[in-house]
């Protein structure tokens, strides 16, 4: 079935909105029995056991808030480890993105995004990007005021893909940009190797236009690059994840180098939602390695627009 953005559903209530805040699909079923440390690198073994331990003190009565944040390089298991929490602690809890909170804040308004936020015992936050100086004060604020109602955190760093084995963590830029809450959290650090053995060299796979158009029997979005943009521009970010929920598949027509970095970043968000739930996709044009200006990738937020790549290439080849 091909679908058109007119055929999609945008609008939200806030219980919605919190809904979604849960593990994506690959990591419905992880645990901490399932997580493999990698004996090479002892602090792994070491990050699960603290994790765990995390967990089952959030299960037993707390007289204050707690924190854990696992620090490490692309690829290392972060994730697996926060959705592993996630399933163990019984309380009301939340996991999502760092991006995925900040545009609910941004939609709802700090103070009903903080009324609501108060009302969970546990807050899981994948990817911690402290690349925009206006979402990373705002989110420790926001840590803050939470911390005073006693609730618990559980963090994730987001480390570039071209960082690997030069030892850049993400821990003291973690420590000093919530300096207000820092010394709530534990801080593991997760050596390793990218376990996926990612290369940054994509060769993407193009599809004819009578390809992009075949009706296979699943959801399928068929959108003009263009079109796209125009309908993400028209809908607030926090919304892009409902969107992804409504197809299997998204083929787009006609890529070309995005030149507002607005419009960029703006995609990057819309594709994380799409990975996040599974999506494949298809395209003709341009290839999406090359989509990003060179100057908006080694820029401020190169690690939006690195992670943006490999996550479609992730699923081009599911395509």
């Amino acid at each position: 079935m091909l679908l058109h953005v007119t055929d999609l559903r945008t609008e939200l209530t806030v219980a919605e909105l919190l809904a979604e805040l849960v593990p994506p699909k690959e990591f419905l079923n992880v645990s901490f029995d399932n997580y493999v440390p990698d004996s090479t690198f002892p602090s792994q073994a070491s990050a699960v056991a603290s994790s765990r331990e995390f967990a089952n003190r959030l299960n037993g009565k707390k007289s204050s808030s707690t924190g854990i944040y696992l620090d490490g390089g692309f690829g290392v298991g972060k994730t697996h480890l926060l959705a592993s929490i996630f399933h163990t602690v019984k309380a009301k809890k939340l996991f999502g993105p760092f991006i995925a909170y900040t545009s609910i804040i941004g939609y709802l308004g700090f103070q009903e995004a903080l009324d609501q936020f108060s009302e969970y015992d546990l807050i899981c936050i994948d990817e911690f990007e402290l690349d925009d100086p206006g979402d990373t004060m705002m989110m420790s604020r926001l840590l803050k005021e939470l911390a005073k109602k006693n609730v618990s955190f559980a963090a994730t760093s987001n480390t570039p893909p071209n960082a690997l084995g030069e030892g850049r963590f993400a821990a003291d830029g973690f420590q000093r940009e919530i300096s207000s809450v820092a010394d709530r959290f534990t801080i593991m650090r997760i050596d390793g190797e990218d376990y996926r053995h990612r290369s940054a060299n994509y060769e993407f796979t193009r599809s004819s236009s009578v390809e992009l158009e075949r009706d296979s029997g699943s959801a399928r979005l068929l959108v003009s690059f263009t079109e796209l943009l125009s309908f993400l521009a028209s809908i607030h970010q926090s919304r892009y994840a409902k969107v992804a929920e409504q197809f299997e598949a998204l083929a787009v027509s006609g890529l070309y180098e995005i030149q507002d970095q607005f419009e960029g970043l703006r995609f990057v968000s819309f594709i994380d939602r799409c990975y996040e739930a599974g999506i494949s996709f298809q395209f003709n044009g341009l290839s999406p390695d090359q989509v990003f200006r060179a100057d908006h990738v080694t820029g401020a937020y190169q690690k939006k627009y690195l992670r943006c790549t490999s996550r479609l290439f992730a699923m081009n080849s599911k395509g």
